[in-house]
């Protein structure tokens, strides 16, 4: 028997009561893997070990609960007769919690697993953003930090890692890392050895496997007492100084020599998008906008603002410009970036064939949206065509784009970008364009800040089907506040603050409530 036959420092551990491991995993994270090592390990060294698993609801929405009991022989045999192990973790009464992924670690302190009097929690600092999350019309990133502040507080002893950098940097996947930092935690009574002998038993990737475990034993050895708060703020990106084509690098030139320093990584992630959503022509239209209200920012006091509108308007009238319709979806679908991202998601082996089914549901409102402006209107027009078409987009469809049938129908959807301007969904777009921006200019002449805040209420429409017209309902109620509210003192504050209650709400409600109240005094 290779463990140590005593309780190392960091474990309390009383004989004839079993190790309660509970390990939370999403799907293919390797969480399966970490609990036969720990199983495979006691076992190897005479220990009683027993692992059970309870799924979660799906691969975003719930992690799957690995339980993993242990008992020396030692115990069984003072007992007198074999032992009775539990199925699942209990609340209150769990010595070690591994997770995946931070807000698993956070769910995990939620479930009452981890108590201050025992527990050692070790989860990865890295994110797998949840379908809510990502589904939200605001920020819907849960804060990282408040996870930190919660298991400092909640658990015996805290390791909060990049455990999956560490994997990744090794070639391998988060569950060896686990296992290293599990290891080096000292919170069950084995040695570093009998850890690397089971993870060479198991005899797949073991060089890769040992790379990323010494990695994470050697950080969890060193962790602080304390993790360090988690910084959420990205970088900015600098300004190129040169272009791949004369024309862009006159675009370029352009934006460095004209435009605040304050706006000019915005307006470079813009004119990328326009480039990439139409042509260098759209590029130039994107940049002709932006001299206005670079202008009129200029006109009514940007500079003591720090350009707060010209900086405002470089990121939403990029966006307002490069919309989401079927065509920069099917483009999306089939970039050579895409499929590489996905190889790599899926770990996927050079020899490996990986075929991706995309979910697509178009309704027809979307379908029409892609026709010429003429045909589309006519057919929305008329409710013989509506009863006769609406039955054929009422279910999503599935569409294999790894293979040349469903490759071909997504590229060539793609390729119709030469004919968007003279569709029916450019010209509504363009035409919601040209109203907000003469609403701008209208406002900024009385009001700089209320302005302002009118360019960032732009961030409510986004998307497309459903997620677009919900989007595109709270954004023309600000609008109407926004025209409700000149004159106001307090104008721009009462706008920001119906705009986050748009942003926070998905149904609405709030925002009603707060409009009405907005428009009464308003009236008053």
């Amino acid at each position: 028997m290779n463990a140590a036959a005593g309780a190392t420092p960091g474990v309390r551990f009383h004989a004839g009561t079993p190790i309660k491991i509970a390990i939370l995993a999403m799907g293919g994270q390797g969480g399966g893997v970490l609990a036969d090592w720990v199983v495979d390990m006691a076992e190897h060294a005479g220990w009683w070990a027993q692992t059970t698993s309870v799924p979660g609801v799906a691969q975003r929405t719930g992690a799957t609960v690995y339980y993993v009991e242990l008992l020396p022989e030692g115990a069984v045999q003072a007992a007198g007769r074999p032992p009775a192990l539990a199925m699942m973790p209990t609340p209150g009464d769990v010595d070690v919690v591994l997770a995946a992924e931070l807000m698993e670690g956070g769910r995990a302190i939620q479930r009452g697993f981890v108590t201050p009097e025992r527990t050692t929690l070790i989860t990865s600092s890295h994110r797998s953003y949840a379908v809510a999350e990502k589904a939200a019309h605001g920020n819907g990133i849960a804060d990282s930090n408040a996870v930190l502040e919660a298991g400092s507080e909640a658990a015996r002893r805290f390791i909060c890692l990049d455990l999956q950098a560490m994997a990744e940097e090794a070639g391998s996947v988060i569950s060896a890392s686990l296992f290293g930092a599990l290891a080096g935690s000292e919170a069950i009574p084995f040695v570093r050895d009998d850890f690397e002998q089971t993870v060479r038993r198991a005899g797949l990737g073991v060089e890769a496997s040992l790379g990323a475990f010494a990695s994470a034993f050697e950080a969890a050895r060193a962790a602080p007492h304390a993790p360090p708060r988690l910084e959420s703020e990205r970088s900015t990106p600098e300004v190129p100084l040169q272009a791949s084509h004369p024309r862009v690098q006159a675009l370029l030139d352009d934006l460095r020599q004209n435009f605040p320093q304050q706006a000019q990584s915005m307006m470079v992630a813009g004119l990328r998008r326009t480039l990439a959503f139409q042509d260098l022509r759209y590029a130039q239209e994107y940049m002709e906008h932006m001299h206005a209200l670079r202008d009129l920012d200029a006109r009514f006091g940007g500079a003591p603002k720090h350009w707060a509108l010209t900086v405002a308007a470089a990121r939403y009238v990029a966006v307002a410009m490069a919309y989401d319709d079927v065509i920069r979806v099917a483009d999306l679908k089939t970039r050579g970036s895409r499929f590489e991202r996905v190889r790599e998601e899926t770990r996927a082996e050079s020899a490996q064939i990986v075929y991706a089914t995309e979910y697509m549901h178009p309704r027809l409102e979307e379908v029409c949206g892609a026709m010429p402006a003429r045909l589309g209107r006519a057919i929305e027009n008329s409710a013989f065509m509506q009863r006769m078409l609406s039955p054929l987009f009422r279910k999503g469809r599935y569409v294999k784009s790894g293979s040349l049938r469903g490759f071909l129908l997504l590229y060539c959807l793609a390729g119709m970008r030469r004919f968007r301007r003279g569709t029916l969904r450019h010209q509504v777009e363009q035409r919601s364009l040209r109203q907000w921006l003469e609403q701008i200019y209208d406002t900024v002449h009385h009001d700089y800040d209320l302005a302002v805040e009118l360019v960032n209420c732009r961030r409510l429409v986004k998307g497309y089907s459903d997620t677009h017209e919900r989007g595109a309902s709270k954004y023309q109620r600000l609008g109407l506040a926004a025209s409700h509210l000149l004159g106001q003192p307090d104008a721009a504050a009462q706008l920001k603050a119906l705009r986050e209650a748009a942003l926070a709400d998905s149904k609405g409600e709030k925002l009603d409530q707060m409009m009405a109240q907005a428009l009464s005094s308003a009236s008053t």
